[in-house]
Formats: C-alpha cells, structure tokens, sequence
C-alpha cells in the first residue's frame, strides 16, 4: 500500500472515531498542519464530517487552515464539503461569530462569503 493510501485511511478512522475530541487535536495537529495539499483536504473533509463546532471551527476559523488555506484546492474542496452538510446549522452559527468577532479582517471576508454560499445553497 502506498504511503498516501495508508495516510488517507488513517485520516479516514480518525473522522469516523468515537473519541471525537482525540481524533479533531490529531486530525488538527497533523493533518492541518501539512506540507501536502492532498493531506490537508482530506483532513479540511474530515472534520467538515465530522460537524461538530470542535471540528468545525478548525475549518472554519483558523488562518491557513479549511477555507483560509493558502491552497484553492484545499479551501475549494473545504467549501464544497460545507456546501454538502446536510444541517448546516452548528457551521453557520461559526461563522456568523467570525464575521462578527474575528480579529482578521481577511478570515472575516472568507467567512462572510462562505456564509453567503450556504445560505444560497440552503
């Protein structure tokens, strides 16, 4: 198995584990953190499914991270993911608290456009 498949796998188990709070600080510290596009979509895919305001708030408020990746991959893939939650509610409550609280003013803009996408999309 190659090393990327093994890495997806074990990105995947750690969406899908019962500890949630484990699994979003492994996912978060590990994944988010990587060199690798690849590994940081599949994490952003991961918490996003995880959706709970832990893993949602990884995604959705954290520079570099989620939809505030420097990659348009990433945060494109983060979005789509976001686009596809079936209750939207826990991710929307986030982001109307960064469009109103953030320090960011750039992390504060990315979450008023996604939130427009969502509300769309609804």
């Amino acid at each position: 198995m190659e090393r990327i498949d093994k890495i997806k796998n074990i990105i995947q188990a750690l969406g899908e584990h019962k500890d949630s709070q484990a699994a979003i600080e492994l996912l978060t510290e590990f994944g988010t953190n990587s060199a690798e596009d690849e590994i940081r979509e599949l994490t952003a895919q991961a918490l996003i499914k995880k959706n709970t305001h832990e893993s949602l708030r990884v995604v959705l408020i954290s520079k570099g991270k989620g939809i505030n990746d420097l990659s348009a991959r990433v945060a494109m893939t983060s979005i789509n993911e976001l686009l596809s939650l079936k209750d939207k509610t826990e991710a929307i409550k986030i982001l109307d608290d960064t469009i109103k609280m953030h320090s960011d003013e750039e992390v504060r803009n990315t979450a008023r456009s996604v939130r427009a996408l969502m509300t769309f999309a609804s």
